[in-house]
């Protein structure tokens, strides 16, 4: 692989914030939606795909130096969309990547899997209200979409059962939800999702 720094163009010395900065600076520029039906796409994607793997490199290389472990995102996607590089920034943790990211999406792309992937960073941010409006959305434009659905009849759930102040379900200005209620909701979603054919989760 080339010199991920190069690939970057930072210098090896750069800071953890000129790192992360000029991956952003790239990942926009280079990212396969500003290509659509251009020419160039597949150059674009692969280029993307270069500058991923060099931002993995480096930040790796970092985490294994100072000894400190690594932090997992506790989403696991199915493949195959025009948003695969966001969904796996939702899985590696780098929610404020795949947010940037999605925000930059022109309104006019913001399709069912743009919904969906929004809705999960707001429900990763504890953000339930936004969280289940964007997940309503993904369903009403994909309504045969089993995995949207999951995660939508999830947090319908919540809204059902739960209080503001100490049901499952808490709106923005209670805190949001707490590490356990997120995790015991996704694993109920992931239920859901594989009875239906699709997997939420894909450790589970």
């Amino acid at each position: 692989m080339t010199d991920p720094y190069k690939v970057l163009g930072i210098s090896p010395n750069a800071s953890d914030d000129e790192v992360k900065a000029a991956y952003r600076e790239m990942a926009r520029k280079y990212h396969p939606d500003n290509y659509a039906n251009n020419p160039l796409a597949d150059l674009a994607s692969e280029k993307m795909k270069e500058i991923n793997e060099a931002y993995d490199t480096i930040t790796a290389q970092r985490k294994n130096a100072s000894r400190s472990q690594g932090q997992t995102g506790a989403y696991g996607y199915t493949s195959g969309s025009q948003f695969a590089d966001i969904r796996r920034m939702i899985q590696n943790g780098r929610v404020e990547d795949a947010a940037e990211l999605l925000d930059g999406v022109p309104e006019g792309r913001r399709d069912a899997e743009w919904h969906f992937l929004k809705g999960s960073v707001l429900y990763t941010r504890g953000w339930l209200d936004q969280a289940y409006q964007h997940m309503a959305q993904a369903v009403n434009l994909a309504p045969q979409n089993p995995e949207y659905r999951a995660a939508l009849n999830q947090m319908l759930w919540q809204r059902n059962h739960g209080t503001n102040q100490t049901g499952p379900y808490r709106t923005t200005s209670a805190g949001g939800c707490s590490p356990c209620d997120m995790c015991t909701s996704l694993v109920c979603a992931d239920c859901c999702c594989e009875c239906m054919g699709g997997d939420l989760i894909s450790c589970c």
